[in-house]
């Protein structure tokens, strides 16, 4: 009876054991691409490469998918429509065609995260949520696995090992880089690394306290500390680079609709002391509006995107130094401090006695939406991690590629944004408080980014890509790093991981020819067939007639055209031949310029028929981050083979000639 009873306390044992083995770590079948994280880039990533046929999984350490994109940001920065290819485009698309419009970029975070969904939904690839990164198993040179930890703190969600041909680390933070030993850098490179004029320490005038803010909490008096927020420390040398990180902070979704509105009550960890200098920046620069404060878009349903503005405003400028390169628990702090300190701001502004009663009055209408974040208690998920570590990879992008000084060969994507820096500390100058490290520069095009910039060097690891964290110097990241480009990079990312499992070579050596050629080919990714757009620098399908002029910015891509005087004719004719026959809605870009020609002629000919159209330029309502839209034609049928254009006419007022577009109805 005792060997009995022995026998099946071992037997018990056992399964306990087993139990607890398969509780502990997730079984999980071998993958073609793993993409690390659930950003705008990471979803792009996994669905291109599952409608590339291969096995795909999406892990994010969050329960949430599109980054900053579901996350706050709603008022895109764009720079230049015409660098939003591909995917990238069709989200935005989809966008506008919930709002029922053909593209839309100011949105709301529910209908962007819906969309996002819907692109796993159809990409059928398998997402792991509140899964994050424990560990990486590299072996010469190759990432073999990478080991997974529960992310959400229930004991119902087991760790998990995940083995793939390829890894795509489409973090913010580059976790997955820097455990596979792959070189980066945080902070800012001093100018002189590569001879740039807008890295390193910058004292500018954007974002900036005024002149004769007392820094101290005795005005006058050293002795008595610093208020909360400045740093102690002297202003080094104009360029000298550090690791300091430009600020992080939230883009805040409230709204003014009472039916859907949650007021902004008095947070937990509430510190009133953390913004008297905003007190004493509102005396010496008193706020006529929330507006002198805050960067408020408009977004659909009566919410907001709220964006930092001038000295002191939402972003934690300096909170966030460790963050890059922080464990899971101090970046759960650095987190929680900026929540609790965005949220605290808001609190001040609407209720403390100090704040001039207009101001508290105008913030009093606002609140948190009923309908966003509901499982996050209506608040965005997603710290808006600007800048952490960045790749140096085999080619680093500078300030010479964002100003066209130096152009690469094998863009796989372009960027078009100003190179953009939030501050990156505050401290005293001369006695009194500045922020330091603003930049925005622009006056320049869209550029190309080199596929060698997304890939690490070849000694380091030959299966793995970094699209979001990718190979920048601090000042053109700044330029690079909008949610666009990172959608157009992954995307290129997964088109290369796919050619580079099916052919059996290293990242490195990917055809960057054949990638673009597939991408031209594809957009989409699946095999629909693409639009067609003719810019005005197409020459050899763009015919001229009359005075013209190119103006280099404000447009649709490089330029646009516009008539060099009110008076004159003239005629801009963009054609094209049809690939493959069917019905097309064709769209003439219309940047919306001062004394614009009230209305604009169009002719639209196939060799058979013409069409007359007239385009009512007092009626373009332009939104967002952009210059003009897209004004639809109309819908017609043509054959294959057929020879189609677009004639824009130029009769007296001033007339624009920029890009045409034609688009497959399936689309």
């Amino acid at each position: 009876m005792k060997l009995i009873t022995i026998r099946k306390a071992i037997l018990l044992l056992a399964a306990i054991l087993v139990c607890q083995a398969s509780y502990s770590r997730a079984a999980l079948p071998d993958y073609d691409v793993c993409v690390y994280g659930g950003t705008s880039a990471g979803v792009i990533a996994a669905y291109t490469a599952a409608k590339y046929g291969k096995k795909v999984v999406l892990v994010e350490p969050g329960s949430h998918l599109g980054g900053m994109s579901s996350g706050g940001l709603g008022y895109t920065d764009i720079g230049n429509k015409y660098v939003v290819t591909g995917l990238a485009r069709d989200f935005y698309r989809r966008i506008g065609r919930h709002y029922g419009k053909f593209e839309q970029w100011i949105f709301e975070p529910k209908v962007a995260e819906a969309i996002f969904r819907d692109y796993v939904k159809r990409g059928g690839f398998r997402v792991l949520f509140n899964h994050r990164l424990k560990a990486v198993d590299k072996q010469a040179g190759v990432v073999r696995m990478v080991k997974l930890e529960n992310a959400a703190g229930t004991r119902s969600l087991p760790a998990a090992e995940v083995k793939a041909k390829i890894f795509i680390d489409c973090s913010y933070e580059g976790d997955l880089m820097a455990a596979a030993g792959v070189s980066y850098t945080v902070g800012r490179e001093p100018n002189s690394q590569y001879q740039e004029t807008y890295n390193g320490v910058q004292l500018m005038d954007g974002h900036q306290m005024p002149d004769g803010v007392d820094p101290y909490v005795t005005p006058g008096k050293p002795e008595s500390g610093l208020l909360w927020g400045i740093r102690p420390g002297s202003l080094q040398p104009e360029g000298s680079g550090d690791r300091k990180v430009q600020a992080y902070n939230y883009r805040i979704c409230l709204t003014n609709r009472p039916s859907n509105r949650i007021p902004i009550g008095r947070p937990e960890n509430y510190d009133r002391s953390k913004y008297q200098l905003l007190l004493r920046l509102m005396e010496r620069k008193p706020w006529k509006s929330l507006s002198d404060g805050f960067i408020i878009s408009s977004m659909p349903e009566a919410k907001t995107d709220i964006n930092n503005r001038g000295g002191f405003s939402t972003d934690m400028i300096g909170e966030n130094w460790k963050y890059p390169e922080a464990g899971y628990a101090e970046r759960a702090r650095i987190i929680k401090a900026h929540t609790d300190y965005t949220k605290g701001l808001l609190y001040f502004i609407g209720n403390d006695p100090a704040v001039p009663a207009h101001i508290r009055k105008e913030m009093q209408q606002w609140g948190y939406p009923k309908d966003e974040y509901t499982n996050n208690g209506h608040w965005s998920p997603q710290l808006y991690v600007r800048e952490a570590r960045r790749m140096v990879g085999e080619l680093v992008m500078t300030q010479h590629h964002c100003q066209r000084k130096e152009v690469v060969a094998d863009g796989v994507g372009m960027a078009a944004y100003t190179m953009d820096s939030h501050n990156c500390d505050r401290l005293v100058v001369n006695g009194f408080v500045k922020n330091e490290g603003n930049v925005e520069i622009g006056g320049f095009g869209p550029y190309p980014v080199s596929y060698r910039s997304i890939v690490p060097k070849e000694r380091e690891v030959t299966n793995l890509f970094v699209p979001v964290c990718l190979s920048a110097s601090h000042i053109a990241y700044g330029s690079i790093r909008m949610e666009p480009v990172f959608m157009v990079l992954s995307q290129a990312a997964a088109v290369a991981a796919c050619d580079a499992i099916d052919k059996g070579i290293s990242v490195q050596k990917v055809d960057v020819t054949y990638v673009n050629a597939l991408l031209k080919e594809n957009p989409l990714g699946d095999g629909s067939t693409p639009e067609i757009l003719v810019d005005n620098r197409d020459t050899d399908n763009v015919k001229l007639s009359g005075e013209w002029k190119a103006i280099s910015h404000g447009g649709y891509g490089p330029d646009f055209l516009t008539t060099d005087k009110e008076a004159s004719t003239g005629k801009a004719e963009f054609s094209t031949s049809i690939a493959k026959g069917g019905s097309y809605s064709i769209y003439s870009y219309i940047p919306k310029l001062p004394g614009l020609a009230e209305e604009i002629s169009l002719v639209i000919s196939d060799g058979r028929s013409e069409r007359e159209i007239r385009i009512r330029t007092t009626e373009l309502e332009v939104q967002g981050q952009t210059s003009g839209e897209w004004v639809k034609l109309g819908d017609f049928q043509f054959g294959t083979g057929s020879k189609v254009s677009v004639s824009l006419i130029a009769s007296g007022g001033k007339t624009v000639a920029d890009a045409v577009l034609f688009v497959p109805q399936e689309n």
